[in-house]
């Protein structure tokens, strides 16, 4: 052994410099920093919980080490978490712990078509009971009170046709109960699931304000073809067709002719709605309670009905006026010097008395209740054929 404690065995005794005292890979780095490496010598001992989540934090004061081997520093990607993305937008942009891509499973279109379908399918059912209320409320032929539904009957088949002259006017119904009716139902629905979350699922007013929406917007719709249906109700109309009825009062009285009657049809449906819709989901609730299956087509019908008829009750006034401006100069009709519904109510009631503001309220409620009925059966019955047609789709 030499003097300077050095081993040269194996070495070149003649080299100035001494051999390196080799040492293990590991026994170079640093030794974790602890919290008690960095107190006093006279300070206490560090309770176990502290030593122990500083040498949890080890590795982090390990990665400003530059001495530590790139293999034992944590990735960037663990150390940093990514802030989580919120969930994509939904279509209808509906709020909500259940909002997706679509509404009750449902898309916008489906809404649309559905509506569409239920309807078309109410309308024409129903048209001849519409062809009845149209002789009484206008009061033709000739322009005298027509308050007996067998006389309005006897007086709407006696013309040309026969039976068939209940469907005159069927074509300009569907053209424009389809659209005003998909238009209708995707509102609704539209702005209950807003509303809904935002005053709860089973809010009377909720309901009934999606409803006078979805109104303003499909009379919009529906009010111009609404006129031409009702003038070619009338027994010995001089109109041979949709198309001829479009051109001819276009040219004699303007674009204005076809929505004289807005406002009157809004103010009507906007309560009519308000009530219908109310009564529909309360119906509903309480059917849905009673019955074995709360979503089946009977219970949908009944609500409907009784929706149906005690809104078309209530509403029987504003729909005579509505009438009468939509047939005024029409047969021998008379013609109104001005659009305002107050007019019009002193009008009637100066001739015909305040039961004048109630004709044809019978035939109104048989074809508002089970229309009602038929409506809200069809529409319920399309979207489950969408929400299966969906579920197929997505397996």
């Amino acid at each position: 052994m030499a003097q300077d404690g050095f081993d040269h065995r194996g070495t070149n005794a003649s080299s100035p410099f001494p051999p390196p005292k080799w040492r293990h890979p590991l026994q170079i780095s640093p030794p974790p920093l602890h919290y008690s490496s960095l107190r006093p010598s006279s300070s206490p001992a560090p309770s176990p919980l502290k030593t122990l989540t500083l040498a949890a934090a080890a590795p982090a004061t390990m990665a400003a080490d530059y001495r530590t081997p790139d293999r034992l520093l944590p990735s960037a990607a663990a150390a940093t978490e990514e802030p989580s993305q919120d969930p994509p937008k939904p279509v209808l942009g509906v709020a909500g712990p259940a909002a997706a891509a679509t509404h009750d499973g449902l898309r916008f279109w489906q809404y649309m078509l559905a509506g569409s379908v239920a309807g078309v399918v109410e309308h024409t059912a129903m048209f001849p009971v519409d062809t009845l209320k149209t002789h009484m409320q206008a009061a033709s032929p000739p322009c005298r009170p027509t308050l007996s539904l067998g006389a309005a009957l006897r007086a709407a088949v006696a013309g040309e046709g026969g039976a068939f002259a209940l469907y005159r006017g069927l074509p300009a119904m569907a053209l424009g109960a389809g659209p005003a009716h998909a238009v209708y139902f995707s509102v609704y629905e539209f702005a209950k699931s807003r509303l809904s979350d935002r005053f709860g699922p089973n809010n009377p007013a909720a309901h009934a304000s999606s409803g006078v929406l979805a109104t303003i917007a499909s009379d919009a719709v529906f009010t111009p073809m609404d006129t031409v249906k009702q003038r070619l109700q009338l027994t010995s109309s001089p109109y041979t067709g949709v198309s001829h009825c479009v051109r001819t009062v276009f040219r004699d009285e303007g674009l204005r002719a076809f929505f004289v009657s807005y406002r009157t049809t809004v103010l009507m449906n906007a309560p009519y709605t308000a009530v219908h819709f109310s009564t529909y989901e309360a119906a509903k609730r309480v059917l849905g309670d009673m019955a074995a299956d709360e979503d089946s087509l009977a219970v949908h019908a009944t609500a409907g009905a009784a929706a149906g008829a005690l809104a078309a009750a209530l509403t029987t006034p504003l729909d005579v006026v509505k009438t009468q401006l939509q047939c005024q100069g029409v047969c021998g009709c008379e013609r109104f010097a001005s659009s305002s519904i107050g007019d019009v109510f002193r009008t009637i009631i100066k001739r015909d008395g305040y039961i004048g503001l109630m004709r044809g309220w019978k035939p109104r409620m048989l074809f508002h209740a089970p229309a009602a009925a038929i409506c809200w059966s069809t529409y319920e019955a399309s979207k489950s054929f969408f929400e299966r047609f969906n579920e197929k789709r997505r397996k």
